[in-house]
Parts: C-alpha cells; sequence; structure tokens
C-alpha cells in the first residue's frame, strides 16, 4: 500500500513539476526510514536532485 503511494506520488511530482512542503517531508522521512525499495529509492532521490536544481518548484 505504502509503496503505491511513493511511486504515485514521486510520478506526480515530476508530471507537475512541483512538490508541496509535506509532501517532501514524508519522502524525506521514508528515505530515512529504510522502507523503501530500491526502485523507490532511486525516484524519491531523483526527486530531491529536481528540487536541489531548480528542476521542480517547492509549493506550500
Amino acid at each position: 500500500m505504502m509503496t503505491t503511494n511513493i511511486l504515485e506520488m514521486a510520478a506526480q511530482v515530476l508530471a507537475s513539476r512541483s512538490i508541496s512542503r509535506s509532501q517532501q517531508s514524508f519522502m524525506s522521512a521514508k528515505l530515512g526510514s529504510g522502507e523503501l525499495n530500491e526502485q523507490e529509492q532511486i525516484l524519491v532521490r531523483r526527486v530531491f536532485y529536481g528540487v536541489r536544481h531548480g528542476l521542480l518548484k517547492t509549493v506550500e
């Protein structure tokens, strides 16, 4: 269940090119928890790369 949520969230964030602070916090917590498989970790890291490099806009 949580796996689908992360994959769907990452797909939505990448498609919209924006991420909310709550999505960012959720992804960060999941990444730090060790619960994500390799594919999920790669997607979350890709999202954070986009944030760091200004490819994704952070919204409230």
